[in-house]
């Protein structure tokens, strides 16, 4: 087996530079604009449970079970779309894919407006996981990857999940406003199909003006004719070869993990040790979602100026030191030292997402099988939605109290602490390619 740190000195990687290249720097901003406005857009449609759900639960005259079946149902989807997705974004333009996933999940959204009947809304789930998954998440990778200009792939892939989060926040303000209103008239169902049609509307409209973007050079094409003449049992063993891109998966498997422990943290402060208020902990919440930009943005912008794996090694260790504090924190501590550690959790999580994918450039991936690296990395690194949940759930139902998610936060900065080893080992191999 070849080392690729040498070979990726050698070789570096080159479908999104010869893309790139071909764009100006305006050009290249404006279309990074639009993808972070589509990756914005297209997921919040999907988790309107997380604002709304007892609303959600009346609209469509479900139960709490019935509402876990569409999203067990989701998930299921997205867990088998991933490495097809990535498969799919090698052969097809991610423009393409793009607009597709927009104006589909738009259509879904208005029928979703209708109040189906249950099939027919588990079918729309369904649905929604292949045009979220299988034809969205790789292509967003990569045509980000496909814009971005070597030295600003840290602050692209960090605008790209700092900007997203941002979108969100945004349109979830708007919508709970426009929610709020119809509320307060006694109009609550009413008010909550205004906001499934607000972003529906907005993923056909993002999907209309995609349409009308061109693609920058024949690089692209030629690297999508040499993936539909390639063999795809070899594809994945010439990339089941490669250490370093094994390295970014456990990286990517580590730290998404910091960023799910956050979904813990309001059950967490309103436990009887800490007694934050229901109130104050949603608001510490939503605190903690505006770090999202902070994090993704500010990470990715001091990874291109130093060290994009040593960043991230960096990060993941303070997110680790940052949980450990939380569960440290003695009882009846002020409620401002608890919010001081959520929100710096969170803004090191965020951080995180925007910085590892931004290392896939220097694993020396074969330009016509980039899409597949993405797909086969997030089958694995993304795997923790199957089982963090039912580990969540053993250990707070047994160890009652803060106890329970204590024990849960230890687990998780032991992960933390493994995925800053694994970045550290990116970080000794990329040496020589002063980039990464």
């Amino acid at each position: 087996m070849t080392d690729s740190t040498s070979s990726a000195h050698e070789k570096p990687y080159t479908t999104e530079t010869s893309t790139s290249t071909a764009l100006s720097a305006r050009q290249r901003w404006f279309q990074l604009a639009l993808v972070v406005l589509a990756a914005g857009t297209i997921y919040p449609l999907l988790y309107l449970r997380q604002y709304y759900q007892p609303t959600m639960v009346a609209y469509f005259s479900i139960n709490d079970l019935e509402l876990g079946q569409l999203y067990s149902t989701l998930g299921t989807v997205f867990v088998l779309s991933y490495l097809p997705s990535g498969w799919l974004a090698d052969r097809v333009a991610p423009r393409i894919l793009i607009c597709f996933s927009l104006f589909a999940t738009g259509l879904l959204g208005f029928l979703y407006a209708s109040q189906p009947p249950f099939h027919l809304l588990l079918l729309i789930f369904a649905c929604w996981g292949l045009s979220t998954g299988l034809t969205f998440w790789s292509a967003v990778i990569k045509r980000v990857g496909a814009i971005a200009l070597p030295t600003e792939r840290g602050r692209f892939f960090g605008i790209l999940d700092g900007g997203r989060g941002l979108v969100e926040a945004s349109l979830a303000t708007i919508a709970v406003a426009i929610f709020g209103w119809y509320a307060s008239q006694g109009f609550e169902q009413a008010g909550f199909r205004r906001v499934i049609m607000l972003y529906a509307t907005l993923c056909i409209t993002l999907a209309v003006i995609l349409v009308f973007i061109r693609d920058p050079s024949t690089a692209q094409r030629q690297h999508r004719v040499a993936a539909r003449n390639s063999n795809l049992w070899q594809d994945l063993k010439t990339l089941a070869a490669k250490p370093n891109l094994w390295l970014l998966t456990s990286v990517v498997f580590c730290g998404y993990q910091l960023f799910w422990s956050t979904y813990n943290f309001s059950a967490y402060l309103r436990t009887p040790e800490y007694g934050v208020p229901a109130a104050m902990a949603a608001f510490i919440t939503a605190g903690k979602m505006w770090m999202r930009p902070i994090g993704g943005i500010g990470g990715g912008w001091l990874a291109d100026k130093t060290s994009r794996a040593g960043v991230l090694c960096g990060v993941l260790v303070s997110g680790a030191l940052g949980v450990s504090g939380l569960i440290l924190l003695p009882a009846g501590i002020p409620h401002v030292a608890l919010i001081a550690f959520v929100l710096l959790v969170g803004m090191f999580a965020y951080a995180v997402r925007g910085l590892y994918w931004a290392l896939l450039d220097r694993c020396d991936i074969p330009p016509h099988c980039t899409g597949l690296a993405i797909g086969l990395v997030s089958v694995v690194g993304y795997s923790p939605d199957i089982y963090l949940p039912l580990l969540s759930g053993y250990l707070t139902q047994h160890f009652p109290g803060a106890q329970g998610y204590r024990l849960f936060f230890s687990y998780i900065v032991f992960i933390t602490l493994c995925g800053a080893f694994g970045a550290w080992r990116l970080h000794v191999r990329f040496k020589p390619n002063k980039e990464a």
